[in-house]
């Protein structure tokens, strides 16, 4: 009887246990995808992370990003090379991030499939400099995982990103930035 009621409470405590980690309504991804682009009319330039992490919390709607600046790749040694050095200072600032929310959280239902269409706001921090942003974005529930991806464009000289008079030319002011993150639920 006593072995009944052991293995009882065990089975319970584990079942508990299970339920509340799966209704904590948080995902996460350590391997999202980001990448941005800038065309001028001498030079594309364009360069993946496919290191990206992210936790998404579906009762709140907050969303952390974060970004290792120096596992962006890019197509030319020498780009990777001056972007880390020179444009990102990626040993002095070694990550980015952005720390949000789901404007509309009431319009997604995270415990149906199905796809909506939405808006982020929060802060992107880029270097030393942080500012406001707000862009669409597009949630899709999946078999109990998300997919999420947006995007936007940023202005270099608003994170202090600065570019040499020497290559003014070849980089445009303003980047377009890419994300897309698959989540699944945090364990």
């Amino acid at each position: 009887m006593k072995t009944k009621i052991i293995i009882l409470i065990g089975l319970f405590t584990f079942t508990t246990a299970f339920t509340l980690k799966m209704e904590s309504g948080k995902y996460l991804t350590k391997n999202g995808k980001m990448s941005f682009f800038s065309s001028t009319g001498i030079e594309d330039i364009t360069a993946e992370n496919n290191k990206v992490s992210s936790v998404l919390d579906s009762k709140t709607g907050k969303i952390v990003i974060e970004v290792l600046i120096k596992s962006f790749r890019f197509k030319k040694a020498l780009m990777e090379e001056h972007f880390n050095e020179n444009y990102m200072e990626s040993t002095k600032y070694p990550k980015s991030k952005f720390d949000g929310k789901i404007d509309n959280l009431s319009a997604v239902n995270f415990s149906k499939d199905g796809t909506i269409k939405t808006t982020i706001s929060g802060n992107l921090t880029i270097k030393d400099k942080t500012n406001p942003i707000k862009t669409d974005a597009t949630i899709t529930v999946k078999g109990g995982k998300l997919n999420g991806n947006t995007k936007f464009k940023i202005v270099l000289a608003d994170y202090n990103i600065t570019i040499p008079s020497v290559v003014k030319d070849k980089i445009k002011k303003e980047m377009e930035i890419t994300a897309d993150l698959d989540y699944e639920p945090m364990k």
